[in-house]
């Protein structure tokens, strides 16, 4: 069963004046402000049969006011369709729990708070979930240092694990990523023992 997206859309529109949709790749979504979030969810759950939450992920655009995008996904079995609901925030501003509309949310919010440190307000356990206690930061912003902060390893004086800050034992390496459909541009050992044409290197198409 195929989906009118375009009629969808509009009836989306009617019944949530304060929204915008686009459709882009075949996938509608929805976006809506953040204060809003509880009535939107609720009408798509009630009145447009998107009764599964599959996940809420984040997104980060460090050069905007608001740098986040929080990003819900729907599911309507009936409909056979599903749906993105996109709301916009920063590091000061809260967004409305939607756990009262959807239970299963609980963990994807503390998932977001975790990477992006994005809060939910009226969430009734907002903890890390992915990193350690204690843990600085969060991992999927874009100004998150690719090494992080600190490194842990097990202590043998101690026998336990210990953090400590990060050492790096060498430079970053430079990789030559070499196709090997091409073949390496000098001659490899052991090429001299076979016949080749003249001028000819390992990985030449004149190679016998």
């Amino acid at each position: 069963m195929s989906v009118d997206f375009p009629a969808l859309a509009g009836e989306i529109a009617a019944a949530l004046p304060g929204v915008t949709t686009k459709i882009a790749f075949g996938e509608l979504t929805v976006c809506a402000e953040a204060t809003n979030i509880v009535q939107v969810m609720t009408t798509l759950r009630d009145q447009f049969a998107f009764k599964s939450l599959i996940d809420i992920c984040g997104n980060d655009w460090p050069a905007r006011e608001k740098r986040f995008d929080v990003i819900y996904h729907l599911l309507s079995l009936t409909r056979n369709a599903r749906l993105r609901v996109k709301v916009q925030a920063d590091e000061a501003t809260t967004v409305p729990s939607v756990i009262p509309v959807f239970e299963g949310a609980a963990w994807y919010e503390r998932e977001t708070w975790d990477m992006y440190g994005v809060r939910f307000a009226g969430h009734p356990d907002l903890r890390r979930i992915l990193t350690d206690y204690g843990f600085e930061g969060h991992p999927l912003r874009k100004d998150f240092p690719v090494t992080g902060f600190v490194e842990l390893r097990y202590d043998d004086d101690t026998k336990r694990c210990v953090y400590q800050p990060v050492q790096l034992v060498q430079e970053f390496r430079e990789f030559d990523f070499l196709s090997p459909w091409e073949g390496a541009p000098h001659i490899l050992p052991g090429d001299e023992k076979a016949a080749m044409a003249p001028n000819a290197t390992s990985g030449d198409p004149g190679k016998k």
